[in-house]
């Protein structure tokens, strides 16, 4: 498999890369690439490392599974390529954006304008067959987001965690909360959105933190 992923994450997590699980887990996916079709593109699978280097996390926002859709997953969560539907998700995470920030909502899903500027756009499973979401779950790739958490949480400071749903802030739960800033609401997803997502502010709380520390803020706007 052709794939990407920025220096700084190769060595952060190569000790990660040779254990037996992970070994496992790549020649799963590259036979499942193979025999079957698979989202995203091979070469978009650590996306969401080479777009953001560990040494430039600000911001991690962590997801699920990919979209299982044709076209749609990228490797960045919640992201979608150029051209594609805002999934409901997606669509209510602009307007929540419109509504904390007075920023239009966009035509674009495709969230690569916040990754460049260091949010980590992170799914704890990187892969999905076509049409069979969480086909891809419990083979590897949640043990591998679970180290890549530990090591932004043990390495780095001052790095905001947002997790949206129960999902998410199980994943989050061993974060360092005397070093990192967690915002925690429910999902964005039209089954939840209503439990605490409207008016959770997620993106100015996450400025506010970061210009208190001194740290570029983000430029939600996607272009």
């Amino acid at each position: 498999m052709d794939v990407k992923i920025d220096a700084t994450w190769k060595e952060v997590l190569k000790d990660e890369f040779e254990k037996d699980y992970f070994i496992k887990l790549i020649d799963f996916v590259r036979d499942e690439y193979q025999t079957k079709t698979i989202y995203p593109p091979a070469s978009k699978i650590f996306s969401a490392f080479d777009n953001t280097s560990f040494d430039n996390v600000k911001v991690v926002l962590i997801g699920q599974d990919p979209y299982h859709g044709e076209g749609q997953a990228n490797g960045l969560s919640f992201s979608v390529a150029d051209g594609i539907k805002l999934p409901p998700s997606l669509r209510n995470i602009y307007k929540e954006l419109k509504n904390d920030l007075d920023i239009e909502i966009a035509t674009s899903g495709n969230l690569e304008p916040w990754a460049k500027q260091g949010v980590l756009l992170l799914n704890a499973t990187l892969t999905v067959e076509a049409s069979n979401p969480g086909s891809h779950q419990k083979k590897g790739w949640e043990k591998f987001t679970d180290a890549v958490i530990q090591q932004l949480s043990d390495k780095k400071d001052n790095v905001v965690f947002i997790l949206w749903g129960a999902y998410a802030q199980k994943k989050g739960a061993k974060i360092d909360r005397f070093k990192h800033f967690v915002i925690e609401s429910a999902h964005p997803s039209p089954l939840g959105a209503y439990r605490g997502f409207w008016g959770s502010k997620p993106f100015s709380k996450t400025n506010s933190f970061l210009e208190a520390k001194n740290i570029q803020p983000i430029d939600w706007k996607i272009k």
